[in-house]
């Protein structure tokens, strides 16, 4: 919702004769909170409700974080913009503890990635990971109420909505590598022609920021070379500067037994290129037989 009245007002100060509605909803990625995204149907759950509205002329473009979108989009819809990003890192957060190494063996830690778990798991092996869900009021309660002894947040989602004093720590990306599109918010349309007259795709091209645009096609080109999806621990992450790309990625077992990783820089304008070179890096290093591993692991869970 936060996302939501965030492109509203930026809309409404573009556009001060357009009357912009939020319709609220609550999707299956919302309401199912006992099970990881991995057993009950991935990311996608987060935006199949929005889509039905778009379709149905209900609600005219859907506000996302664009590592919930899946790497596919159902055919007659498109991301029309890309919007400046937000602390891309992961967050550590702790009552008692000031960063993952201070915790003591056995420490149970929670998180809802596992690119997150395979992360911690190959550098922290000492500690227990369990998976964690529900919004971030929910999943801070169960870390204030002694459920974990840390949990691990997207640092954007808690900034965003002004609990950054809850952050005891930042993960540098060289230790918590993020996921593709972390931090980034998308704007999804229906491509079913003008809305009420309006050329949407023209409309919102103002918000799309050009680095982060570049950024995440490279990242979500690794993920979408390996069917990327909550059942695969894969990270992904892209920056820019002065034209110039640097495209860093991994995969791994999510007991962080197995991690492949790589890295290139080249040119920012053809960023699915850069992607397509990591891929074919961390194919070199038996990314393709770690994922597959995973997928049938998590087919025997």
């Amino acid at each position: 919702m936060w996302q939501a009245e965030h492109v509203r007002e930026r809309l409404t100060l573009l556009y001060p004769q357009c009357d912009v509605k939020i319709v609220g909803m609550t999707t299956k990625g919302d309401q199912i909170l006992d099970r990881t995204l991995s057993k009950v149907g991935g990311k996608g759950l987060f935006v199949k409700e929005l889509e039905v509205a778009m379709a149905e002329g209900r609600a005219d473009l859907a506000v996302h974080s664009l590592k919930d979108v899946p790497m596919e989009l159902p055919e007659g819809f498109a991301l029309a913009a890309v919007m400046q990003r937000e602390d891309p890192r992961d967050a550590f957060v702790s009552n008692d503890y000031a960063t993952l190494a201070d915790l003591p063996p056995g420490a149970i830690v929670g998180t809802s990635s596992l690119r997150r778990q395979a992360l911690i798991a190959a550098r922290y092996p000492q500690l227990v990971i369990k998976p964690l869900r529900g919004n971030l009021d929910t999943r801070l309660s169960k870390l204030d109420r002694g459920d974990y002894s840390a949990i691990i947040l997207a640092a954007a989602g808690l900034k965003r909505l002004g609990l950054q004093q809850r952050i005891r720590a930042v993960l540098a990306p060289e230790d918590s590598l993020p996921a593709a599109g972390q931090g980034a918010m998308a704007i999804e349309i229906a491509e079913r022609g003008d809305s009420a007259g309006l050329d949407l795709k023209a409309l919102l091209a103002p918000l799309n920021d050009l680095a982060t645009e570049q950024a995440v096609k490279a990242e979500r080109k690794v993920s979408r070379v390996f069917g990327g999806s909550c059942q695969i621990p894969l990270a992904a992450y892209a920056t820019v500067d002065d034209g110039q790309m640097h495209l860093r990625a991994m995969v791994g077992t999510p007991d962080g037994s197995r991690v492949a990783s790589a890295e290139v820089r080249g040119p920012s304008a053809d960023p699915e290129a850069l992607g397509l070179q990591v891929a074919e890096l961390l194919r070199a290093q038996d990314a393709d037989a770690i994922l597959a591993a995973c997928l049938s692991d998590a087919a025997q869970a």
